[in-house]
């Protein structure tokens, strides 16, 4: 299992569109991958579109990542690069 700590960076935060790339991105492995705000005692499935969207994770929201799997590595560093790149949105 891997943890990372993860802040949302993007203007418009997780609003429907960036928590669908995440949720697609995110369907695309086999390990279980999990968010929770750092601020709040919520578990998510980050396959779940609704459950991205309840973490109404705004800019500046501190997100932390739990991923159990034969492929966590591989699922780490594709979350990560995703948030790093601001879900493709322009500024």
């Amino acid at each position: 299992m891997i943890r990372l700590s993860i802040e949302v960076e993007n203007n418009l935060g997780l609003h429907a569109r960036a928590a669908a790339k995440l949720v697609q991105l995110a369907s695309g492995f086999s390990s279980n991958i999990y968010l929770s705000r750092k601020d709040a005692n919520q578990k998510i499935d980050s396959k779940s579109i609704l459950g991205v969207l309840m973490l109404a994770a705004s800019k500046g929201t501190c997100l932390a990542v739990s991923i159990d799997g034969h492929d966590e590595l591989e699922a780490g560093e594709a979350i990560r690069k995703l948030f790093k790149s601001k879900f493709g949105e322009k500024e």
